[in-house]
């Protein structure tokens, strides 16, 4: 009779179900061999699946699996995770140390639910790259990505996983994007990264920062809901830039256009705005008032913000970031599936539900 074990389906950066980003999370995964985790990532289906397991460097250790093969760090999948492990009382709203293959991350859970987590110092390139070429990659017009500026310029950033940063003017543009899926793969891999993040300052909700699109075509990920890593790593990147004076936790709004809307809160060590301010839409909601750059938080001239709301207090507190150059990410999660899955003998393909 084969083993069976405890699996979740938990959306991250989201209050509400079937929104924010999905990931397979296995809160027992002691035991399992590299080819046993694949498989249940694969029959999860999940873009990616986190397998916590015990560490003897940290309080827990941390595995990512995408369908297609192991992934070293990943976000959406970190909340997921540690959100499962509070929702089950198998931790309390304290701080963690977590191991993962990028190296052991500060994860802080907030009574509210709220998870932490601390990724790696910034590594930020510019890159040598045609911008008619990328822009070709994305279904765009070249004006579409000049006409925010030399200030950003196309570059490498990586707070765990490497992405290619490519500012969009507009939420109209961002929208167009019909992307070319081999073309970002070549892309990506001409630059070391592992995906495209577009991003426009033009967003749905005044309260937010930016407004993002994740393209991971070399995990296997055509676009992927909210991201994150990619979260962690324009904000790092925005800050090396001198882009924005918006005060910490910046937002990041994705998932929209995969009907699974979420947002991403980012630390990145700038002092943070004192006293609460309103949102113009829940966490996981669309909105209904989103004019392209009607009341956006895109930068001015001067580099700052058009006065958009942040976060309430409650978000945006958390104790973490005593490296301020290393950005740390924060979201809630809630579990949509929960139940038992067969665990096949290692070196099988197959894995059926129980």
């Amino acid at each position: 009779m084969s083993e069976t074990r405890r699996v979740q389906l938990v959306d991250a950066f989201t209050e509400e179900p079937m929104t924010g980003n999905p990931a397979g999370v296995l809160t027992d995964a002691t035991g399992l061999t590299d080819d046993q985790m694949a498989a249940v990532a694969n029959e999860l289906g999940a873009s990616e699946t986190a397998f916590v397991r015990q560490s003897e460097d940290a309080d827990r250790r941390l595995r990512y699996f995408s369908p297609e093969s192991e992934v070293d760090l990943c976000g959406h999948a970190t909340v997921a995770a540690m959100a499962a492990l509070y929702d089950r009382a198998q931790i309390t709203a304290d701080s963690y140390t977590v191991e993962t293959n990028v190296g052991v991350l500060d994860v802080e859970v907030e009574p509210d639910g709220t998870v932490w987590f601390t990724q790696s110092e910034p590594e930020i390139r510019p890159v040598d790259l045609d911008v008619e070429r990328v822009a070709d990659a994305l279904g765009l017009d070249e004006p579409a990505l000049t006409e925010v500026g030399a200030d950003l310029p196309l570059s490498y950033a990586s707070t765990g996983l490497p992405f290619l940063m490519v500012p969009v003017s507009y939420f109209e543009q961002l929208s167009a994007i019909d992307p070319a899926q081999d073309a970002i793969a070549e892309l990506c891999e001409s630059v070391d990264a592992q995906g495209l993040y577009a991003f426009t300052f033009d967003t749905l909700d005044r309260a937010s920062t930016l407004h993002g699109r994740a393209f991971v075509p070399r995990l296997g990920i055509p676009e992927d809901p909210v991201t994150g890593t990619a979260s962690g790593a324009v904000c790092a990147y925005l800050r090396h830039h001198g882009a924005l004076d918006q005060p910490d936790p910046l937002v990041c709004e994705q998932g929209h256009f995969l009907d699974r809307p979420g947002r991403v809160l980012v630390r990145t060590g700038h002092p943070p705005e004192s006293g609460p301010a309103e949102s113009d839409s829940e966490s996981g909601a669309d909105t209904d008032d989103g004019d392209a750059g009607a009341d956006s938080g895109q930068p001015d001239d001067s580099g700052e913000s058009d006065g958009s709301a942040t976060p309430t207090e409650t978000e945006g507190k958390g104790g973490l970031g005593a490296n301020p150059t290393a950005p740390t990410v924060g979201g809630r999660a809630v579990t949509v599936l929960d139940g038992e899955l067969s665990i096949p003998e290692s070196d099988e393909d197959d894995i059926i539900e129980a």
